[in-house]
Order: structure tokens, then C-alpha cells, then sequence
């Protein structure tokens, strides 16, 4: 495991994941939320955005982060492991509530971009019935055979496995 693409819903833990297995695997993580997105929030123009990609998922090892649909191609053509963070709605709302009131709104610097507003609220909400086929189609055609897909539904699955890839490190 050296290059490491993880998706899932908004609030699913795709930042913590991201950073554990960064520390386990001594490798760079990448959060696209923290690329995509400037101080004021305004957008990188895709082109560069996907150019960005290409040039990250070049390096020997990796990790990144976020679902970003319209370049998963990118990440799930180049990476050996896939992690589907694929918890329940309830979840992923209680995921994004909650890490506002722990880091208040506003870029962190650790993967943590906290904007709540009514779109981000129906994207999570509306995630496993309309996102979720999709990204699975493309897990399906661009990394299913090649590269281990890794299905975490629950936080403490999460943990769990976590706890199990760095005992096989040490």
C-alpha cells in the first residue's frame, strides 16, 4: 500500500483517514478540499485542478483525499488502494455537525474545511442515493481487479482496520 486514493460522503472521515494512514505509511497526504478551495473559498479552475492531480499521483507514494467525482479517474487510474468511506447518512450529518462545533468554520490546515450551508447539507444528505452509484461505477472501471478496494462503513470498522494496517508496518 503506497498510493492510497480515499472517497466517501462529506463527515465520513476521509480527512482522519487520510492523515492516520499518511502517519502509518510515512507518506504525503493531500486533503483536495485544501486544493480545490482558496482562503475565500473560491474554486481552482478545473484544468488546473485536474493537472494538479496528475502531477500528485505521480509521486511514489501518496494519499488523497475527497470525492471530487469529475477527476476520480485521475486518482483511481494510478492508486494501488482504494478506501470507500462509505458510512450510513446519519453519520456522515452527525460527521460534518459535529466537526464545526469541535473547529469552528474556516480552513484548518489539517483537512478540516468547515462550510456548512444548505448545499452541503443535501449533498450529504443526498450522497448514498445519488452519489454513491457513481462513484462505485468508477471504483468499478478504473480500479476494480488493479487495486484494493477497502469498504469502511462505521467508525470503529475504521479504527479497527487502521489498528490492523499499522501492525502490519511494525
Amino acid at each position: 500500500m503506497k498510493k492510497v486514493a480515499i472517497v466517501g460522503c462529506g463527515g465520513s472521515g476521509k480527512s482522519y483517514v487520510a492523515r492516520e494512514l499518511g502517519r502509518i505509511l510515512d507518506a504525503s497526504v493531500t486533503h483536495l478540499d485544501a486544493a480545490f478551495y482558496d482562503d475565500e473559498w473560491n474554486e481552482l479552475p478545473m484544468e488546473k485542478f485536474a493537472a494538479l492531480q496528475r502531477e500528485l499521483v505521480a509521486r511514489p507514494a501518496w494519499v488523497i483525499d475527497g470525492n471530487y467525482n469529475s477527476t476520480l479517474q485521475i486518482r483511481l487510474e494510478a492508486c494501488d488502494t482504494v478506501v470507500l468511506m462509505d458510512v450510513s447518512t446519519v453519520a456522515a450529518l452527525y460527521g460534518i455537525f459535529s466537526r464545526q462545533i469541535r473547529h469552528g468554520a474556516g480552513h484548518k490546515g489539517n483537512g478540516v474545511h468547515n462550510r456548512i450551508h444548505w448545499g452541503v447539507i443535501k449533498y450529504v444528505a443526498t450522497y448514498r442515493r445519488k452519489m454513491r452509484p457513481r462513484v462505485m461505477a468508477k471504483i468499478e472501471e478504473f480500479a476494480s481487479g488493479r487495486a484494493d478496494v477497502v469498504l469502511l462503513s462505521n467508525r470503529r470498522q475504521t479504527r479497527r482496520w487502521l489498528r490492523k494496517v499499522a501492525a502490519e508496518r511494525s
